[in-house]
């Protein structure tokens, strides 16, 4: 979903240098968003490769707790970003109707592509009675088929219903005890999607990412959407004031929290319980972390110039294509190098990625992971500088959806 204002389509060649001003601006893509979701599309790269090289999700290293935490902004800015480029969306179409049956169609070729040509590349096989995923996109898929109901409302009122489920998310857990005892098993089959209660989920399906809090960042950001059409100077005050105010609202909290945990059974320096906060499901202190810092930072993104930033404009205007791309990609990659290392590709261990586990002996260093991510995303790169290059010329086919 392209990020543009007003109610015209004018695309802007790739090195570009001109920004987005005000509404006025008709057609004009938002630079600094384009940007910022290339960014969060490469670091979630970072992650991507860690599953398949073994190592673990956070660890008492800084090389590999750092190499986790930094990819935690990618689900909050790749979902926020998404209403965002919703609401944009919406002006440009100038017709709300239009936008929600869009949104419905695009969030259930989400959730098709989720269960199909995604959790393939995940695993290389359709062991389904084994494996299925509940995975980013099968969740963004759904809130976009939620936010099709929303887009009526003013885009006010739908941003603040999203900071309330987003801050409320632990009622969700409460719905099955109001059930009787004997609904709740049952119920709980389909609640777990929504929200973790402790029940049974479906079998042979693995819930990674629930709906909520995520339907709640997304409604924010497309309430956040009318902020990024007014005056620059307007614009970038209030993406410094919001986003900055978010991150000292996390120091504060979380380290007071991570202070008063002291003397526990968790003896990790205090930067690491202070960063480490809980994703499956997202908490309230995990957002502030994560969206925080990069709502500040639309206002440089904007000023940002030269080779590195129109890449991750390019990379940013594609965001769909690159994940479909990287996956499969980076698959076939850990099984070159498992050869290439043991002789073996390793690939039963990679029968229900994106849980995949190694024996210690076969996990990679973080060199070789850094070094195979570099070398993928420079691939990804050429194949989104095409796509782009290819969707650009025909703004108005199927293209738009990917």
């Amino acid at each position: 979903m392209s990020a543009t204002i007003g109610s015209a389509s004018t695309p802007a060649t790739f090195n570009s240098s001109t920004t987005s001003g005000a509404a006025s601006a008709q057609g004009e893509r938002i630079r600094s968003i384009d940007i910022i979701r290339g960014v969060i599309m490469v670091l979630m790269a970072i992650d991507h490769v860690r599953v398949y090289s073994g190592l673990p999700a956070g660890g008492a290293t800084a090389g590999i707790f750092f190499t986790r935490w930094i990819t935690h902004f990618c689900a909050p800015g790749f979902v926020f970003f998404a209403g965002t480029a919703a609401f944009l969306h919406g002006r440009k179409l100038g017709d709300l109707g239009q936008l929600s049956r869009y949104l419905l169609t695009r969030g259930l070729m989400l959730v098709v592509l989720e269960l199909t040509l995604i959790r393939f590349s995940w695993t290389f096989n359709v062991a389904y009675d084994q494996f299925v995923l509940a995975g980013v996109i099968w969740m963004l898929g759904w809130c976009m088929v939620l936010l099709a109901g929303l887009v009526r409302l003013h885009a006010r009122t739908v941003g603040l219903i999203g900071v309330g489920i987003i801050c409320l998310q632990q009622l969700f857990a409460l719905v099955p005890r109001l059930l009787p005892a004997g609904f709740r098993p049952a119920f709980g089959r389909g609640w777990e999607f929504i929200y973790p209660a402790g029940l049974e989920a479906a079998p042979a399906i693995q819930v990674l990412y629930v709906i909520v809090p995520w339907i709640g960042v997304m409604a924010a950001g497309y309430g956040f959407g009318a902020i990024m059409v007014r005056e620059r100077e307007e614009r970038n005050r209030l993406c410094l004031r919001i986003g900055l105010g978010a991150t000292s609202a996390f120091v504060v909290i979380a380290t007071v929290a991570a202070i008063l945990q002291t003397g526990g059974s968790d003896a990790r320096p205090l930067l690491f319980r202070i960063l480490d906060q809980q994703k499956y499901p997202a908490s309230q202190l995990y957002l502030l972390m994560t969206l925080g810092p990069m709502i500040a930072l639309l206002p440089a993104a904007e000023r940002a110039r030269g080779w590195i930033a129109n890449a991750f404009d390019i990379i940013g205007r594609v965001p769909l294509f690159f994940y479909l791309l990287h996956i499969p990609l980076i698959h076939s990659t850990a099984l070159l190098v498992n050869r290439l290392r043991t002789g073996s590709t390793q690939s039963d261990f990679y029968d229900t990625a994106p849980f995949s586990f190694l024996p210690e002996e076969l996990r990679w260093s973080l060199g070789l992971l850094y070094l195979v991510f570099a070398l993928d995303v420079v691939l990804l790169y050429g194949a989104c500088y095409w796509y782009a290059d290819v969707k650009r010329r025909r703004p108005g086919s199927w293209l738009r959806y990917v």
